[in-house]
């Protein structure tokens, strides 16, 4: 076993284990990937100040992400096919979040179902992420299933009406179910640690779908169904809907842009996430950090603004915090470690981001998380 010391040294773990459509859903963007890399790269343009001689003992980086007390300021984000870098992936990384104290969310495409999670984490309150699809009755149900799997926040995706074109998902032949061709076949057998382990489960579905819709009892029939569900005509009277269904925290992902974060804040939302999904929708926008300050000096007195998209570090996480992310979320990052070690490499990965948002914040002279702002930037 590689001594793992940063995310990188799980990227390149997880590309060993992991067959080579599902790392490559997890690790690519679409298009160019012009947005996908300038997520992360842009982080790197923000330098830190370096103070000396400050008492730096006793520092605490406890935060709270709406209302809810986190151990750092860090979520894991929803993400789909989850349990497809990893058996039974959503539970493994439900349950490293719920030890470390910090929030997890579920995505409404992932691999185990809410009911899947509430049972193996004991019932521990977790945040559901929802796609609004053009059956109403069943974005209904899924959010009385979330409250009866005791979810204690729903996150609304709004950048995914349609879904931009991911080269690689589709030179691997990525679809519901996975074209096995002969080089994909290939390729899964030499993955010996990952068969394995979904040879062990009986989780290789769509969890929150399958079985639930009239008419999609297997992933053949959910391929169909899901190429017409999204729906293009998602406006903000569907998130008042959604938001009286559900009755309780709010969050809205996929803002970008200030005029829709104003808009976010007037549907009455307890959060917005600045956003453009891991780079992988909008070829060309831009990065989420860049993205950052002209949204919070927007609305940042109206609503907790949180942010995703290129973390990967703790450092990625403290310069967040400095431009007026009140939370931050990480998404590869833990699908790195989830696919390189299972349960045990998300808890590496969070370790990892823990140790570097103590350190470098402690470099910057302060010892409180909530005390940092933007001071702290050269």
């Amino acid at each position: 076993m590689p001594v793992i010391t940063h995310i990188e040294d799980l990227r390149l773990l997880a590309k060993k284990r992991v067959p080579r459509m599902f790392y490559d859903y997890c690790d690519s963007g679409s298009w160019t990937e012009g947005t996908y890399r300038a997520n992360s790269d842009d982080f790197q343009a923000l330098k830190l100040r370096q103070r000396v001689a400050i008492n730096i003992e006793h520092r605490s980086l406890q935060s709270t992400m709406i209302g809810q007390r986190v151990a750092m300021p860090v979520a894991i984000a929803p993400t789909g096919l989850t349990g497809m870098q990893c058996a039974d992936g959503e539970i493994k990384a439900a349950n490293a979040a719920r030890k470390f104290g910090i929030p997890f969310t579920l995505s409404t495409m992932s691999i185990c179902s809410m009911e899947d999670v509430a049972r193996e984490t004991g019932g521990h309150p977790f945040w559901f992420q929802l796609y609004v699809m053009r059956d109403r009755r069943f974005i209904e149900d899924l959010i009385e299933r979330a409250k009866a799997a005791n979810c204690s926040a729903l996150m609304l995706t709004l950048d995914l009406q349609i879904q931009g074109q991911r080269h690689k998902d589709l030179k691997n032949g990525l679809s519901a179910p996975p074209r096995l061709t002969l080089p994909n076949l290939l390729d899964m057998a030499t993955k010996v640690r990952w068969g394995l382990g979904m040879l062990g489960t009986r989780r290789h579905g769509f969890g929150n779908i399958v079985g639930h819709v009239k008419g999609v009892e297997n992933m053949a029939s959910l391929s169909a169904w899901t190429r017409q569900q999204f729906d293009p005509s998602l406006s903000w009277k569907d998130v008042q809907w959604i938001k009286k269904c559900w009755g309780g925290k709010l969050i809205l992902k996929g803002i970008q842009d200030a005029q829709d974060a104003q808009l976010a804040v007037n549907s009455g939302a307890d959060a917005l996430v600045v956003s453009n999904h891991g780079g992988r929708q909008l070829d060309g926008a831009a990065s989420s950090i860049s993205a950052l300050p002209a949204i919070v000096a927007a609305v940042g007195q109206q609503i907790e603004v949180h942010m995703d998209g290129g973390i990967r570090s703790g450092q990625d996480v403290l310069k967040a915090r400095a431009l007026g992310a009140r939370g931050t979320y990480i998404g590869r990052a833990f699908l790195y470690g989830l696919g390189a070690m299972g349960e045990a490499g998300v808890t590496k990965a969070l370790e990892i981001i823990h140790n570097e948002l103590d350190l470098t914040m402690a470099f910057c002279g302060h010892t409180d998380i909530d005390q940092v702002d933007r001071a702290i930037l050269l």
